[in-house]
């Protein structure tokens, strides 16, 4: 979070749903990400095996007002054009980009049936469909088939060795490295009972087709630290690999605004949110409990799933993801909300996007000062900053 403005942004959606919730909002709710930066958002294969771009992350989902989604998602651009040293001018015009193609694609799926909102996805062949010019068709072409590789066939061998005959994952401390404590294993197979009740039963199938070779303690993200994550790695009786991470879930940042989950477990709540979000989610999502009471959300490591490159990003090229996140968090919002009545709220001229434009310009300002205290603290003493190092 010390290292930019921006993430200190990633790092901070408790701050911001804090700042949010402070302000005023329709009422109108719907399932939020909670989380909602550009970052958040990706490609990934669908169990059909097609790749679509969608949200990515819903560690903080939770139901709550609609606005805190668009804000925060439209705030990220902000500091995120900042960061790669765009005029506010263009970072205000990526803003309010992101928040017409909110507006107007939800304008569209209101006229829609449930049916076909759940149906409707942006994959692979729309992203190419939309390229302005031969230019950026090519490169979406070359960073879709990128995406294609990311497979956990394709990642296990480099994070893989084997000893003594078996497959053992290769320590990379900090950021991959096993536990050896008397009572881990034993509590990692009871972690797996859990998981395993939580699949529905046809997954339970698939999932007994294999058996767990080896697993260890892998290090997260920017908005995750203080929590565990673990990788687990297992292989069927024909020696086909499967990632599996188990990633912890604490209570989501918006529940002290928005209210607490209806589900005790807190990998439940995820879960259940990112089934409500996306257009489509991995088969093996479920979610487990520790024995010491971390609980604890499941989904594969690694399946087609690949971020856009985002830093050193032209304006234009902001802009055009910034379309793609819209559009993307619109049809989020349709599944679980009431988007003619959100629609009608948002109506049909630019007034909103260049209301938010003009928030998210200011808002970026208080993040950066709030950036600023932080590294005055660290410099001072006031608190102590481990590095990865450490």
């Amino acid at each position: 979070m010390l290292r930019s403005p921006f993430t200190f942004l990633r790092g901070s959606s408790g701050l911001m749903a804090h700042d949010l919730a402070t302000a005023p909002n329709t009422g109108i709710r719907v399932q939020a990400c909670g989380d909602c930066h550009l970052l958040n958002f990706g490609l990934f294969a669908t169990p059909e095996r097609n790749l679509i771009f969608d949200i990515n992350d819903f560690d903080e989902t939770l139901p709550a007002p609609w606005e805190w989604d668009v804000k925060r998602l439209a705030i990220s651009f902000v500091v995120a054009a900042r960061d790669n040293r765009h005029s506010d001018k263009e970072a205000r015009a990526i803003a309010v980009e992101c928040v017409r193609a909110y507006r107007e694609r939800l304008r569209k799926l209101s006229k829609l049936s449930p049916l076909e909102i759940w149906y409707d996805r942006m994959d692979a062949e729309t992203i190419i469909a939309m390229s302005p010019n031969a230019k950026v068709k090519k490169n979406r072409e070359q960073l879709l088939a990128k995406a294609k590789l990311r497979v956990g066939e394709y990642l296990y061998p480099t994070i893989s060795s084997e000893v003594a005959g078996r497959r053992r994952l290769i320590d990379q401390p900090p950021v991959l490295f096993h536990v050896y404590e008397k009572e881990f294993e034993h509590r990692v197979q009871l972690a797996l009972q859990v998981y395993r009740l939580s699949l529905p039963d046809e997954r339970r199938v698939l999932f007994d087709r294999y058996r767990l070779e080896d697993f260890a303690v892998k290090a997260v993200g920017i908005g995750s630290v203080g929590t565990q994550c673990f990788v687990g790695l297992f292989f069927s009786a024909e020696n086909h690999p499967l990632l599996l991470q188990f990633k912890e879930a604490c209570p989501s940042v918006l529940a002290p605004y928005a209210g607490k989950s209806v589900y005790e477990n807190q990998g439940q709540r995820v879960v259940t949110g990112q089934r409500l979000m996306q257009s489509s989610s991995d088969i093996f999502l479920g979610w487990t409990q520790g024995e010491r009471g971390r609980q604890f959300f499941v989904r594969q490591l690694r399946d087609m799933k690949m971020s856009a490159p985002i830093e050193g990003a032209s304006s234009a090229q902001m802009k055009m993801y910034a379309e793609l996140c819209g559009l993307t968090l619109a049809r989020a919002h349709a599944k679980s909300g009431d988007a003619a009545l959100i629609s009608g709220y948002l109506g049909k001229s630019d007034s909103f996007d260049q209301a938010i434009g003009k928030f998210a310009l200011t808002y970026a300002d208080q993040n950066a000062k709030d950036h600023a205290a932080l590294v005055a603290a660290e410099k001072s003493g006031r608190i102590k900053a481990l590095r990865e190092e450490d």
